[in-house]
């Protein structure tokens, strides 16, 4: 294919000697060898041709001796044996100045300033530059040199941070007729000096009674807003009975450690402790202590609140608390290792208007229990108000109810447990039991149970007990002369464990239904053979034989016989009371 036309061709100088142009050649031409795409550069008004020339296929550059022209109209011609294209370029040689980088760039700095300064091969040419500092987060910022003379080669920058380190570098451009900034100077790490620590350090404590007083252990740590400005070497502790006028004392602790114990009688105490560099100490964090008897709530009778559940979720544990309007803010404090003594005691604190809040860690884990203390505080002085307790994620028991007694009848079971694992080792809060029952043949459908199935499909009575304190239960509505299988088994917020073994039992037979065979069946069985042995007496008893008149005695005399019959006049007697019949029987009679 033919050239295709130059391409960015541009022109630029240095150090005002040598003039350098480059170009791209613009495409692929498919010709190699001796017909290959050559270049050829020329000047126009000073009727100088070929400036140079030579064979290029991709980038380009050309390089001569200005001498003292000023103005120059350079071409540049592609060409191979299929044609030529060309690019020109006309410029003032003053205003393509592309100085090179500086070099031997060193800083000095204070605590919030740093200066560079740098070195420069043509000291003849009056320059403007420029400072890109890199903060240790990435961010980049650049800063201007305010002189633009030859000899003012350095920039100062303000504002930075003391003792931190940063990375600095340096690009200049022409102060007249800018054309474009040198490359960059090599990257210069220097770091600010330290200075005073800004705010203060987050105090804690935790108070255990001993004989003649108490020991007090100090806690500290940084907060965001706290700026060390520096190493930190040590901090110092100081404290002092408040109102007595005595001489405080005094500790110093390194800075690998953040707490310490001291001890303290029973009188109301102030704490301070600071942070300290090579420079100064930060400002004092305070701690009021109050006397014994006033802080008989937070330090010896905490036995007295009763300690509330809380639960986890996703990202900690929910805490809320009732909000006092005695106090300015509040403190949770907690051990994220509560096995471990003495623990990692860790605290947070929360404004006047915070009532809630979600306490979160790396080191929370499901099953472990967690105990948190929620504190008012107002001018420095903290009381305690609640106690909780949870868990990250309950998980199921540990271990299954003891079932130790059983009472049977007929059509129901009782069955009595003990479970004795309700501490701190639990890794959930026991919230109540589930008894199971089902014959060892066949399903279960047990009037108000619900039906729980197994993994192996078989079916099972479920029964809910939700009050934890109650470990007794009686099943009902068995069969009689059956055999069961139970199992009792107790529950947490993170369920239960499966079902492993059961405790089997034979409900025995139902008594009232023999009695009830006995009057059925054998009673009129033993009357039949009474009867039968007793026949006569007994027919003799209920069935007497009706006597006939003319055996009756009354009727024996020969006087009341007529015919073969006996008969009785009505005139040989006196009757009572006479009745008289109907007319018509009468006239019949």
């Amino acid at each position: 294919e033919p050239p295709y036309t130059p391409k960015d061709f541009s022109c630029q100088t240095q150090d005002m000697k040598t003039i350098t142009c480059t170009w791209r050649a613009g495409g692929e031409t498919y010709l190699y060898g001796r017909n290959s795409l050559r270049y050829t550069l020329s000047e126009t008004s000073s009727q100088k041709n070929n400036l140079c020339e030579g064979r290029c296929s991709k980038q380009c550059s050309c390089s001569w001796d200005r001498g003292q022209q000023r103005i120059w109209n350079v071409t540049v011609t592609m060409e191979n044996i299929l044609g030529k294209k060309s690019a020109t370029d006309v410029f003032d040689v003053n205003h393509r100045m592309y100085p090179t980088a500086p070099f031997q760039v060193w800083g000095e700095s204070t605590d919030t300033e740093i200066t560079l300064h740098w070195n420069y091969r043509n000291n003849r040419i009056e320059l403007f530059c420029q400072a890109e500092v890199v903060q240790p987060d990435g961010k980049a910022e650049l800063h201007n040199s305010s002189n633009v003379a030859s000899h003012h080669r350095r920039v100062t920058i303000h504002g930075l941070q003391p003792h931190t380190e940063y990375k600095a570098r340096v690009r200049c451009g022409a102060a007249k007729h800018f054309w474009r900034w040198s490359e960059w100077s090599q990257p210069l790490p220097i770091r600010t000096m330290e200075g005073t620590p800004l705010g203060k350090l987050d105090i804690w404590r935790e108070i255990t009674p001993v004989l003649g007083g108490r020991n007090v252990t100090l806690f500290w740590k940084q907060t965001p807003s706290f700026q060390a400005n520096g190493r930190i070497i040590s901090y110092e502790v100081t404290w002092d009975k408040k109102g007595h006028g005595s001489k405080p004392e005094r500790i110093s602790v390194p800075s690998v450690y953040n707490s310490t114990r001291i001890f303290i009688d029973n009188y109301s105490y102030r704490i301070r402790i600071m942070a300290k560099n090579k420079v100064n100490f930060s400002l004092p964090s305070v701690l009021i202590i109050s006397k014994a008897t006033d802080n008989s709530r937070s330090i010896f009778s905490t036995e007295e609140l009763k300690e509330g559940q809380v639960d986890g979720m996703d990202n900690g544990i929910l805490i809320s608390w009732e909000p006092r309007s005695l106090y300015d803010s509040y403190i949770i404090d907690w051990c994220n290792f509560p096995t471990l003594q003495p623990c990692d005691l860790q605290w947070k604190r929360f404004g006047l208007n915070t009532s809630s809040a979600v306490i979160s860690s790396a080191a929370f884990v499901p099953g472990v229990r967690y105990k948190f203390r929620i504190y008012g505080s107002v001018t420095n002085r903290a009381s305690l108000l609640e106690k909780k307790t949870g868990y990250f994620r309950e998980l199921p028991p540990r271990l299954d109810p003891i079932v130790n007694e059983v009472d049977l009848t007929y059509n129901s079971v009782t069955l009595s447990w003990d479970y004795y694992f309700t501490n701190e080792s639990e890794p959930g809060f026991i919230r109540g039991y589930h008894v199971y029952v089902s014959p060892i043949q066949g399903n279960c459908n047990l009037k108000g149970s619900k039906k729980h199935i197994l993994p192996d499909e078989s079916e099972l009575c479920k029964y809910t007990i939700e009050n934890p304190e109650e470990k007794r239960y009686t099943v009902e509505h068995l069969m009689s002369n059956t055999k069961y299988k139970v199992a009792v088994k107790a529950f947490t917020g993170g369920g239960e464990t499966p079902i492993v073994n059961f405790r089997h039992i034979d409900t025995p037979y139902n008594s009232n239904m023999l009695y009830l065979v006995f009057l059925l069946l054998v009673v009129p069985t033993v009357v039949a053979a009474i009867c039968h042995w007793k026949m006569k007496w007994v027919k003799e008893c209920c069935c007497p034989v009706i006597p006939s008149p003319n055996k009756s005695k009354v009727l024996s005399f020969k006087e009341f016989k007529i015919g073969s019959e006996k008969v009785l006049k009505i005139s040989d007697c006196t009757p009572d009371m006479l009745a008289m019949d109907s007319k018509a029987e009468v006239q019949k009679l």
